[in-house]
């Protein structure tokens, strides 16, 4: 008895219209990035019994197709745009349309065959919206008073006025913040454990509440994979090369390195590891990553174990 082939489902998500890939079938279709016609392409892929749908993050573009395919219990998956492009021109496919690029997602789902993880509950994704918008206006008033010594007398007056208007609205999203996590008792017990780490602050750990919400859930390595802290290592045949970190969660990692360099300077393990480390001749940034690497480790284990902070577990 021939065995059936396994199918895996590729969308490409625009503004205004989705467009669908099944493979190996070959069976295409499209439709408009509308409520009536998100409906049809999930009762058109209920019937499939597929391993996977991928679809790309586009900016929030995929959402509301992301949510209706997980309501229907699919096997939904949100894969990384640039795996996608490499992947394309591994396969040395140049020509880019929407109608292509279902097809290209679809043909990496079948080789990588992603894990499909449960998605992040509805107050989880006002959080991370809520921490992204944060991280966006601490960026402006950033960019604005990095051009105010810059500026002459006038256009000074407009940046102060900009900064203060966006210092205000900083001080909302805070606020906002704030509402939402007391609402849940399950993130005040894990800001509670999380902040209990020398070096960790009430941002941090509202950040990887917010975008790492896997963790405490997986192990020390699936969890540096997805901050991208997982070293890779570079060899062939009598040649090494350094190993490297890339990939994972651009925002978790950021607030890693913060607090990191916090910890090398208020958390005793941390800081000896530090110095360990760079006794032994490795680079600043390299050593950096490690403490990093090390402290989500620890965090990871916190929450894993629900206990607070301790010398012992560093």
């Amino acid at each position: 008895m021939e065995q059936q082939a396994l199918v895996y489902v590729g969308i490409d998500v625009s503004k205004d219209r989705l467009d669908v890939w099944v493979h190996p079938k070959g069976e295409a279709f499209s439709s408009r990035q509308e409520v009536d016609a998100i409906d049809y392409v999930v009762r058109r892929l209920s019937g499939l019994s597929a391993q996977v749908i991928a679809l790309e993050a586009t900016g929030g573009y995929e959402r509301a197709v992301v949510a209706a395919l997980s309501l229907a219990g699919l096997p939904v998956v949100v894969v990384n745009p640039a795996q996608v492009r490499s992947f394309a021109r591994a396969l040395g496919q140049q020509a880019k349309t929407d109608a292509i690029d279902a097809r290209i997602i679809a043909q990496f789902a079948a080789a990588t065959r992603p894990q499909i993880r449960p998605l992040p509950d509805d107050s989880t994704a006002a959080l991370a919206e809520l921490v992204a918008r944060r991280r966006q206006v601490v960026d402006m008033i950033s960019a604005e008073k990095q051009r105010l010594p810059l500026s002459a007398v006038p256009v000074q007056k407009s940046i102060r006025r900009v900064v203060k208007a966006l210092e205000r609205e900083l001080e909302g999203l805070n606020a906002g913040i704030d509402g939402l996590i007391r609402t849940s008792e399950v993130w005040r017990y894990k800001e509670d454990l999380l902040t209990s780490a020398p070096g960790v602050g009430p941002t941090v750990a509202r950040t990887l509440l917010a975008e790492l919400p896997e963790l405490g859930q997986l192990n020390r390595k699936q969890i540096a994979a997805l901050a991208g802290l997982a070293p890779y290592t570079r060899q062939s045949g009598q040649w090494r090369g350094k190993s490297f970190i890339c990939g994972g969660r651009k925002a978790v990692r950021k607030m890693l390195f913060l607090s990191a360099m916090t910890a090398i300077r208020h958390n005793p393990p941390l800081k000896a590891f530090y110095d360990n480390l760079l006794r032994a001749g490795k680079p600043k940034m390299l050593v950096l990553i490690a403490v990093a690497r090390k402290l989500l480790t620890c965090l990871n284990a916190m929450l894993r174990d629900g206990i607070k902070w301790t010398h012992q577990i560093a």
